[in-house]
């Protein structure tokens, strides 16, 4: 539960103009921080952002604004993995922006594809620190010289992008040297951490009436 992180302001050297559009626009603006800058659920968002300031600027798309790239939500976070799997050639990026109605030259493509890394990559190593972080402050409180510790991941983001769970795990490596991460899908895991919590309540609850 780190999304609110930077709420106080302790983020603000790292938000952009960008992700200042995102959270005025969102439905809680000034919350959230830090879920903002790393969840998928506003990643697709934020590369819009930057695709509409470089389009301003006369950088890309021949500086064409079109009605569909000032459509808040049309960017999908999918289109970033998309785009930046292994396996698109940048003709295939091409065509899914031809989709959206972008009419682009092999540059423009390129460029966009590289504001999509730079987009992911910024949100990976984002929660890659926030892990290491965590697992640092575990370490050290129970004064180990290392860590063996497995961290439960689920989110769409992590498990259909082609690079970001390598990007956090790499992140975790460099930041938190001392300990050994090893990361585990879980499936709804929310939902599971909902029912154990409330396992747990219901037992206390039991024991507490005896």
């Amino acid at each position: 539960e780190w999304g609110a992180f930077g709420d106080d302001g302790s983020l603000d050297l790292l938000r952009t103009c960008f992700d200042a559009n995102v959270d005025q626009a969102s439905i809680n603006p000034g919350k959230q921080s830090f879920e903002k800058m790393i969840s998928g659920m506003y990643l697709g968002e934020i590369a819009r952002h930057i695709l509409l300031r470089l389009t301003s600027l006369g950088v890309l798309f021949r500086g064409q604004q079109t009605q569909r790239l000032q459509t808040r939500d049309i960017f999908k976070t999918k289109f970033l993995s998309e785009i930046e799997s292994d396996s698109l050639a940048l003709r295939q990026v091409r065509a899914i922006l031809e989709d959206l109605g972008l009419p682009l030259t092999s540059d423009d493509a390129l460029m966009v594809l590289e504001v999509c890394q730079a987009v992911s990559q910024r949100a990976a190593q984002l929660c890659g620190a926030g892990v290491a972080a965590v697992v640092e402050k575990i370490r050290e409180n129970r004064g180990l010289e290392e860590l063996t510790v497995t961290v439960g991941v689920d989110g769409t983001l992590y498990k259909l992008h082609p690079h970001f769970s390598s990007l956090v795990a790499a992140t975790v490596r460099k930041l938190a040297p001392r300990c050994v991460v090893t990361f585990l899908q879980s499936e709804d895991g929310s939902g599971k951490g909902a029912a154990l919590v409330t396992a747990v309540a219901c037992r206390l609850a039991q024991t507490a009436c005896v």
